[in-house]
C-alpha cells in the first residue's frame, strides 16, 4: 500500500516514449497570456502509471481531473485495492490513503519529497500531458507532424508518443538519470481523455 502513495505523487511529476523519425530541436517562446486559452488546464485523464526507481517498482491505475490550478487524482491497484487520493489547490496539496493517513504540503514537489524522499518537477506534468513544455528553457524535439516527442527540462527527459494523427500524447515516459547510470523512470499510459 505504501507504494501506491509514492506512485500518486510521482504521477503528478512525469512520463513518455522515444519516437524515431524526423526530429528537430527548437527553443520555445514564453506563452503570451492572450494566447493561452482559458480552458487550457481543464482536463480529465484515466490510465495506468508505472514507476521504477533504483529502490522499487510498481504500477497503479489513475484518474486525474484538472481544473485550472486545482486537481484531484485517485490511484488504485487491481479491482480498486489500495486507493490513494491526492487533491490540490494553490498553496495546499494533500495525500490520503489507508496506509499513510493524511499527508499535507504546500506544493506537489514538497509532498513528493515528504512521501518518497526524492524530488521531481511534478507541476510540469500538467503541461507535459498536454504536449507543451513547462518552461522556456525546455529543449524540444518534434516529429514530422510538428508534434513534440521529447522535452528535456529541469533534469528530466520526457518522451511522448501518440496514437495515429492525435495531437495529444497517449504515453509519456519520464526519465531522470544519475551519474551512477541508475535512473528514476515513470511510464504513464493515458487510456481515456
Amino acid at each position: 500500500m505504501r507504494i501506491f502513495s509514492k506512485f500518486s505523487l510521482i504521477l503528478m511529476a512525469t512520463s513518455t516514449l522515444v519516437l524515431t523519425g524526423c526530429q528537430r530541436y527548437t527553443q520555445p517562446q514564453a506563452p503570451s497570456v492572450s494566447k493561452t486559452p482559458a480552458a487550457a488546464n481543464n482536463f480529465s485523464l484515466q490510465g495506468k502509471i508505472g514507476v521504477k526507481t533504483p529502490g522499487q517498482s510498481g504500477s497503479a491505475f489513475f484518474t486525474w481531473v484538472q481544473q485550472q490550478d486545482e486537481f484531484d487524482i485517485e490511484l488504485s491497484g487491481i479491482l480498486g485495492v489500495g486507493k490513494t487520493q491526492i487533491s490540490g489547490t494553490p498553496g495546499q496539496v494533500t495525500l490520503n490513503s489507508a496506509k499513510t493517513g493524511l499527508i499535507q504540503a504546500a506544493t506537489p514537489e514538497e509532498l513528493l519529497q515528504r512521501a518518497t524522499g526524492w524530488q521531481a518537477p511534478i507541476t510540469h506534468l500538467v503541461d507535459w500531458v498536454q504536449a507543451k513544455p513547462a518552461t522556456t528553457q525546455a529543449k524540444i524535439s518534434k516529429d514530422g507532424q510538428n508534434r513534440p516527442i521529447q522535452f528535456v527540462e529541469d533534469g528530466w527527459t520526457v518522451d511522448l508518443s501518440y496514437n495515429d494523427q492525435a495531437q495529444l500524447p497517449n504515453k509519456l515516459i519520464l526519465k531522470q538519470t544519475f551519474e551512477s547510470g541508475q535512473e528514476n523512470r515513470i511510464t504513464m499510459v493515458i487510456q481515456n481523455r
